[in-house]
Parts: C-alpha cells; structure tokens; sequence
C-alpha cells in the first residue's frame, strides 16, 4: 500500500468493532468483544479494569476452570487463543477486598467470530423427486448446508447456487435452486418438458458459499439426485346425479389426489357456496340436492396447495351433470291473450296458437304438453272453438259467428305426462264484418225553406242512415255525400261521428234572384268495402230545398275608387262613373258626402262623377269623399264607398326670383369668391319646377362683365367675371327657365337710373375701394345698403331701411376702427353715424 493511502473500507469498520468492544464499560459489571484464534505474543491483555478502586488488595479471578484468564494490575490478560465454535463467551468473577470488605464484579468476554469453517451439506437432503405436472418455480425438495460460523454473521450467511446438470435434456435448463434457501423447483422449460420416460433421473452439480456467496468466501460443491415420478393428478370423470334426491348429505361424489408432496385442496367455480366441498384426502361432497332448471350441469375447477398456499399444479375440473325429474308444471308466458276473429269466418280458420313452456330437460318426455278446452263464457252456444291437443291451435269450429256475441273467454289448460297442469285465459273478440249497407228511413226529404240572407252555418236540416252492423265499428260508420244539386257548393255536409246523423249546412251566401230551389241527392256509404251485398236504392235519398226571397241593399263593384284629374280642365267633364246595382232590381240613388268646397258633383241616378270648378294642384292635390248609394224603395238600405281624386300637375307657373336684392353690393377690384346669391322658385311640382335654370341675356357686354354660376337647383352665385368694373349700379339682365318641355321662363331686368321697380328686377350695385370718400356713395335705386368688404380686422356694422335702425348684424374686415375712419367710411364714431354709407328709400 503507497504511504498515506487509507487503509481498504472493511479493515476501518473492523477496527472500530474491536475499539468499541474494548471499549470499558461504565457500571458495576463489564462486558467486551475478544476476537478467536489470536495468534500473537502471551499474555495478551484484553482490558484494564476501570472499576477497582486504588486501595484494593486480594485481586482474584474466578468461572474460568480452563485457567486462560488472569488479572495482573488492573489489566484482564488471556494466556492461550479463544475458539467461539468451541465456547462463544465467558462470565468471569473478579474480587477484591477493600476497607470496606470483600468484593466483586462481572466481567463478560464475549468471542468475535472469524470465518474459520467451510460450509458443509447435509447428506439426507442431497436426494429428491419431482412430480409430473408441478408448476414452474414449486420447490420440491429443499438442500441443506452447516456451518459453523456465526449465523448471525456474514460468515454463516449461505448461498446456493446450480452449477450443472446431467443429462441436459429434453434442456440444459430444467431446474433451478433458490439461492437463500435452497429450494429446487422447475424452471419453466423444466414444468412444461419434463417427461420420465424420456429421463426418470436428473443429477444436478450443486455448490454452496459462506460470506453471502463473496468471492473470498469458503465453499462446496455436492451431487444432487433427483428422480422423476408419474403423478395421480387428473380431472377424474364426469358424474350425474338426479335433482332432487333424498339424501342424507353430503354425498361424496369423486375424488382427487397430488402423490407428490404435502398438499392441500380447493374448489372454485359457479355454484352456490358450500354446494360442493372437498376433503384434506380429496374427496368432493355434494351438500345439497341439486336443481336441473336452476343450473343443470356444474363445472367444478379443483386447486391443489401447497401448505403455503402457493399453487402446485394446474387446476383440474370435474363435470357435474344434473339429471331431470319431472317436478314442474307447464305454465304459460302470460296469463291472458287476445285475439280477434271475424264474425264471417269459415270453419277451421285458426284465430291464435297458445304455447306452454315447461322447464324439464327437453331431452325427455317430461316436457311433452297436451292442450285442452276447459271452459267457455258466455256458454252459449256451444261448439264455437276447439284447441289442438298437441300444437296448442285454437281454431273455428261453427259454420259461422253471426249472431253470437261480441266476445267470448276461453280457459285453455296445459298439461304434460304426469298431469302436473296450469290455465290461461283467452279473450276472443268477434269482428264485425260490413256485411249491412246504411239505409235511409225516407226516400225523400222536404221541402225545406230558408232565407236568401240566411248566415252562413245555419243547419237546414238532419237526416239519418241506420245500419245494422255493430255500433262504433268502421261496418257502422256512415260517410255521406252530394251526389247532384250542390254544384256551386252552397252547402255542405257535417257527420256526428257518435250517432251517424248528418246535418245539412249552408256554406254560401244564398240569391233568391239567381237560385231560388235546390234538390239535392244524398248518398250513405260506409268507410269500409261492403263484404257482403250492395248499395241500393235505400242508401240515397232526395233533400229538397226552398230560398225565400228578402228585399236586400244595393252592392258596388268597388270598395274604393282612385281617379286622377288634370289641374285646370274644364269643369263638367265625367272623371268616374260609380258602379252599383240592386239583387231585387230596385233602382239606386247617389250622393256625395265629404266635398264640403262643392268641387264635385254626382249623378243621382247614373253614378257618373264629374268636377264642378277647374282644380288647382297648388291649392290642393288630393280630395277624399264618399260615395251612398241608397235602395230606391227602402232608404234604409244603402252601401257606400271611398273615392280619391289625384290632381295632375300642369306646368302652369313660372320661375320667379324670391327675396331683396336692392341692399347687395359686389367690390371692386373683384375679390376672390365674392358673388350675390339669387334665390328662384317655381310653385310646380317637381317634373316640372324641379331645375330652375339662370342664364344671362345674350348681350356681350353683360356675358363679359358678368357671371351666374350654378348652386343647387334654385338657387345661382351672380359676380363680376372681370376683375374691375367703375362703382356705380349695373343692370343686369338674365332669365330663369323651369325644367318642363317647353320650358317656362322669366324675365329680370335690373335698369340702372331710377328707383321703381319694373316687372320682375333686381340691382347690381358695384362699389370701389380706396381713398376718396364719393366712391362710396350709395345710389338712390338702393332699398337696402350693405357694408363695403375690407381685408383684416373686424368690426359690426348696423343695417337700416326706410331710416329705422334695424338689428341685423353684418361683419366688416378692417383693420382698426382708427383704420376705418381713415378710410373715410366713418369721419366720426361708428354707432349712431352710419348714415353717409347707408341711403332710404321708400
């Protein structure tokens, strides 16, 4: 080992064992570890006895009769090796005497044990055998080994381990052997080929280790024989037993047996606990009488154990048949039926088949079941039914079911060979067939008499077909129908589903004028086919109908009139003619109500509508009146309807120019967007006063001076089109036209050199800026001045007319108010001295 290299891990734990079991002991007695075979220099000095106190004398040792311990100041000393196979421990005495007296303590040497000793087997468990049929990792025989280091010790700890085996087959793998405890068992080769007619004998190399199988352990290696052995473990044969034996219980049955090792048994399958139970020898017992309907055979798995609990071999099972015994009844699926035969069918017509079940083995007779008649109700008549004996078919046995009643219950038994029996019942309903037409009581029915103004709904009458088939049946029920005379459908047929009775309703209005007698046919089917016979005479009938006449109003065509007049058309002209006329031919009056101006007038016999004035769509568009039109001979019965007259435009209006222009000025030098915004207006409707149009008159001077720029559809922006014009006022001529084909026109003329105002005009008034005080006079035509537009700064100006101050507001640009009087607008203050700019007149 290099110099300062620590010492391997298992010497440091030795060393502190042997520190800590030197290690004295604090107490009245003492107790240390000494290890076996030392083989140093003697005496060898174990321990120093703390406990003696110093002024001790006679020191003694005693329960040594070996002579190996002594004591020599304070210090244990030993004078030969300890050997812990031979004597694991010692209790030594040591005494002494004091003052005090004689005394002692106990000092226990204990041996350390050294792995000293080889393992050993044990011959008697060297030999085995192995059953046939052992599971896979089972022990069946166990290898013992000694030895005689400490157990408790890794120096006693075994190991066990399979080195080889002859022959290797039918595999070199057939065994195993557990490595702690030595139990050989079947590797899953080995359980599943094992066969002792290919090899009865198996001779296995076996080697066992101390140290826990280290590598510097001491070990051994032995021969383990181990035979193979057929086995008695099969499923044994299936047995029978009849259900319901008398007993005594339990009943054993079979048996089973494991001829290997100790084992224990079980049984496990479907069936009631404690049933069946197996013995520690393998004998089943039945425990209970068995029941074929409820289980009729039995799988039973049986298991064998070992002591332990863990599974030796595979499960093997034993049948249980049960046998039968005829002990149940033949019983029906339910306790009543219903069936339905028709009262027209022939003898032999099977109406319904009854089926009994019975619950033994139907391998055998006991399940053979005869089927009987046992009861009728109503009894009479007898004879009607009969059941088949074997197939349970209940069939007709009389010629015919007409005039029996409507249902009948049948009790029908069941019983098998022993006379074990049960009964249902069988509820027979006798069909009706439609073998009865509907026949009417009468052949003809009426007169019958109703008014022409008679609701609709009201009931003429209610007629009835009897029919003999049974009642509420389809074979009863009766469907009616109009064969002739409703052809226009003024009535209609209404079935009481309960009675057959029909009523005769009226559905249409009625005319006395246009239809004064109806005769109608009516007809009664049922809704099924006749079976038997036909429909005759009986089943239609004749209903005759009278319509009294009653005096009725008048009726118009129209519940509302619309007629369109164009404005100004001559007056009388007919614009509509009211249509009406009387049912009874009376003659009719008409009247006009609503036309409060008189616009309108009507014809009192003739209906005819006509204006009484020209109209005007300006003035009003639309008149909404009413129209009564009266019964000639009785005033009180009258109708009435709705008239609306729409009056068409006529372009019969010209544009005009809408507002006071007399007070507008323009600048000059032209500003930038500077215009006077002219206004029109046209009282037409919009195709033809939609667009009105401005347009200069044709004179070049006016085209080069001025300008219109159009708005929107009314309205026109009229301004300079040069950029200086000389101050003073300009007439401006210009026409507006309407949109209509051939368009209306109005003429403005603006004249210059006086104040009146000729036809339709307006005035264009240009104003200079500059210095000079007279380019800002106002000119007599003015009606209305308007403050001169300067650039920069803001001040308000008051407007006036006809000398009065007025309140509208008008925004100048100028600079200061110092700037204004400069320019001569205003010598003074500008509140109260605006008239040197602003001129009146009346």
């Amino acid at each position: 080992m290099a110099a300062g290299a620590a010492p391997p891990m298992h010497i440091v734990a030795l060393t502190l064992e042997i520190l800590y079991l030197f290690a004295p002991c604090h107490g009245t007695n003492v107790k240390i570890g000494v290890p076996e075979n030392y083989d140093g220099i003697f005496p060898w000095y174990l321990t120093k006895l703390y406990n003696l106190p110093p002024n001790h004398t006679e020191l003694a040792v005693t329960g040594d009769d070996e002579g190996i311990f002594g004591v020599d100041s304070q210090f244990l000393y030993a004078l030969k090796p300890l050997d812990r196979e031979k004597q694991p421990s010692y209790s030594l005495q040591v005494s002494f005497r004091t003052p005090a007296g004689r005394q002692s303590f106990t000092v226990e040497v204990c041996v350390i044990d050294k792995n000293d000793n080889v393992p050993t087997f044990i011959g008697k468990s060297m030999r085995g055998s192995v059953q046939l049929g052992l599971l896979k990792g089972i022990p069946f025989m166990q290898v013992e080994a000694l030895d005689r280091d400490d157990r408790g010790s890794v120096n006693g700890e075994l190991r066990f381990s399979l080195q080889e085996q002859w022959p290797r087959i039918p595999s070199s793998q057939m065994f195993s052997i557990d490595s702690i405890t030595g139990e050989v068992s079947l590797t899953e080769e080995g359980a599943s080929t094992l066969d002792p007619e290919m090899c009865g004998r198996y001779k296995l190399s076996v080697m066992v280790r101390d140290m826990a199988g280290k590598a510097n352990a001491f070990f051994t290696t032995g021969i383990v024989t181990v035979e193979v052995t057929g086995n008695t473990w099969a499923s044994p044969d299936p047995v029978r037993f009849q259900e319901n034996l008398p007993g005594p219980y339990p009943i054993p049955i079979s048996q089973v047996k494991w001829s290997g090792s100790q084992a224990a048994y079980s049984l496990e399958g479907e069936f009631p606990e404690m049933l069946f139970t197996i013995s520690g020898e393998g004998v089943i017992y039945l425990n209970a009488p068995l029941d074929r309907e409820t289980q009729d055979q039995f799988l039973i798995s049986i298991v064998v154990e070992r002591p332990d609990g863990r599974v030796i071999a595979k499960p093997v099972e034993l049948r249980v048949m049960v046998g039968d015994a005829n002990d149940n009844r033949p019983t029906f699926p339910q306790a009543q039926y219903h069936t339905v035969v028709k009262e027209l069918a022939a003898r032999g017509t099977e109406i319904l088949t009854v089926q009994a079940a019975d619950n033994d083995d139907p391998k055998t007779d006991n399940v053979r079941i005869f089927y009987r008649l046992a009861g009728q109700i109503p009894e009479s008549p007898r004879g009607l039914f009969r059941v088949d004996r074997d197939s349970g078919v209940i069939s007709v046995q009389a010629d015919s079911m007409e005039g029996t009643a409507p249902q009948y219950t049948l009790t029908i038994t069941a019983e098998d060979a022993k006379g074990l029996n049960s009964s249902c019942t069988v509820v027979v309903t006798v069909q009706d067939e439609n073998n009865n037409p509907p026949v009417f009581s009468k052949h003809e029915y009426g007169p019958f008499h109703i008014p022409e103004n008679a609701p609709v709904g009201t009931t003429v009458t209610a007629v009835l077909a009897g029919d003999a088939d049974v009642r509420g049946g389809d074979s009863w029920q009766v469907n009616y129908h109009l064969e002739s005379g409703n052809e226009e459908e003024a009535f209609t047929l209404v079935t009481d589903k309960q009675t057959n009775e029909v009523a005769l309703v009226l559905s249409k209005v009625l005319d006395f004028e246009r239809e004064s007698e109806y005769i109608l046919v009516l007809s009664a089917q049922n809704p099924v086919a006749l079976v038997r016979g036909r429909y005759g005479h009986a089943s239609t009938a004749t209903v005759s109908i009278y319509v009294d006449d009653v005096n009725e109003g008048p009726i118009l065509s129209q519940s509302h009139y619309e007629v369109t007049v164009r404005e100004g058309e001559e007056p009388g002209r007919v614009i509509a003619t009211i249509r009406g006329y009387d049912p009874d031919s009376h003659p009719i009056r008409y009247s006009l109500q609503g036309d409060t101006k008189k616009y309108f007038s009507i014809g009192k016999y003739s209906g005819e509508l006509k204006t009484v004035q020209a109209l005007d769509r300006e003035e009003n568009s639309t008149y909404t009146m009413e129209v009564i039109a009266v019964d000639g001979r009785n005033s009180s019965l009258s109708a009435s309807t709705l008239v609306t007259v729409q009056i068409l435009d006529v372009n019969d209006n010209s544009p005009v120019l809408v507002g006071d222009y007399s007070w507008k000025y323009l600048c000059t030098p032209r500003w930038e967007d500077q215009a006077l915004v002219l206004a029109s207006r046209d009282s037409d409707g919009p195709q033809h006063g939609g667009r009105l149009n401005f347009s200069l008159r044709s004179d070049a001077t006016v085209r080069h001076n001025w300008k219109l720029t159009p708005i929107n559809d009314t309205h026109t922006n009229l301004s300079l089109n040069v950029p200086y014009l000389a101050p003073e006022v300009y007439t401006v001529p210009f026409t507006i036209s309407d949109s209509s084909s051939p368009p209306r026109s109005t003429f403005i003329n603006l004249p210059g050199n006086d104040n009146s105002v000729i036809q339709q005009q307006s005035h264009a008034k240009v104003t200079g800026h500059g210095n000079r005080s007279d380019q800002y006079t106002s000119k007599p035509a003015c009606q209305l001045v308007l403050a001169l537009l300067f650039k920069g700064g803001s001040v308000m100006l008051h407007k006036t007319s006809a000398g009065m101050l007025q309140n509208s507001l008008l925004t100048l640009n100028i600079q200061t108010l110092d700037a204004l009087e400069r320019s001569h607008l205003f010598p003074n203050t500008l509140v109260g001295r605006a008239q040197p700019i602003i001129a009146a007149s009346t």
